[in-house]
């Protein structure tokens, strides 16, 4: 298990990589004519933004020389990192169809992974300055203004001051259960899943929502549940899953309800739903 010296050392790394990142990703964003889009190999959109935060990301993440798999990497072999004790699992900017839109609903996802199990994690949220932070077993928090930095140098201290406990006291008590579904990959299979439960809850509200900020508002309890029926990959989810259980919510497969698992030979995730603490459903 990581220890109390060397947490206090990598909470500070992840979490200036992601605000770096988010600089070069916001620095990109404002220049709505030059996106440089093109396809990865699974047609998935990327634009120079990726690249640029990917680069950020690994070259802040260097020096503690623990090694990275991040989407703008999937070239990594399983034989490779099948035997990873400790490794970044890294999504440098996640919910590029959002970025291209221009809606501003995109993030930045590092995880920290120790032997599959994410022990640390951030979600960045740039345009609107918000930052997601857990550790495993400690709990997970949000601070607010924490605008894009080039050089951002965060210590533990202040990065720690100050951080509101999710979830959100304040959202316990909303009537209506709410259900988040992703703004670019819904199905059918999602929509079939939607009407299920509105026989069960006829004034059920539906947010549309990109990006893993899906997950952050699960934690806050802002919603109470969201499913997923497309593909995502173990970057999507990793930094999410655990900022969600660390606020007292679940992710679990669909359909057998099993644990989400990590560092597999295939990086693509089964379909999954969450629920957030306050979920009734």
């Amino acid at each position: 298990m990581i220890d109390e010296t060397v947490r206090r050392l990598l909470l500070p790394a992840i979490f200036n990589a992601a605000v770096r990142a988010g600089a070069s990703i916001m620095q990109i964003y404002k220049q709505r004519d030059d996106y440089d889009v093109s396809l990865r190999e699974d047609h998935t959109p990327k634009t120079i933004a990726d690249g640029l935060a990917h680069k950020t990301i690994k070259d802040y993440l260097g020096p503690t020389r623990i090694p990275v798999l991040s989407e703008e990497g999937r070239e990594m072999r399983f034989d490779e990192r099948r035997n990873w004790e400790l490794y970044w699992l890294v999504d440098p900017l996640d919910g590029t169809l959002e970025f291209i839109k221009g809606n501003n609903e995109f993030t930045v996802n590092i995880a920290l992974m120790e032997n599959k199990v994410c022990m640390a994690s951030v979600i960045y949220v740039p345009y609107f300055e918000k930052i997601y932070i857990a550790e495993y077993g400690r709990g997970s928090y949000l601070k607010t203004a924490i605008p894009p930095s080039a050089d951002a140098d965060y210590t533990y201290e202040q990065i720690v001051g100050g951080a509101v406990r999710l979830p959100l006291e304040s959202e316990a008590a909303h009537a209506r259960q709410v259900v988040t579904v992703s703004r670019s990959h819904q199905t059918p299979e999602t929509d079939e899943y939607i009407a299920r439960l509105k026989t069960s809850f006829p004034d059920l509200e539906t947010l549309v929502q990109g990006s893993s900020y899906k997950f952050c508002l699960l934690a806050e309890g802002t919603v109470d549940y969201y499913v997923r029926t497309t593909h995502t990959y173990e970057w999507d989810t990793a930094a999410g899953e655990l900022i969600l259980s660390e606020a007292g919510g679940q992710t679990r497969a669909l359909p057998d309800g099993a644990p989400l698992k990590y560092n597999q030979e295939d990086l693509l995730n089964p379909w999954f739903e969450c629920r957030s603490k306050y979920s009734r459903i």
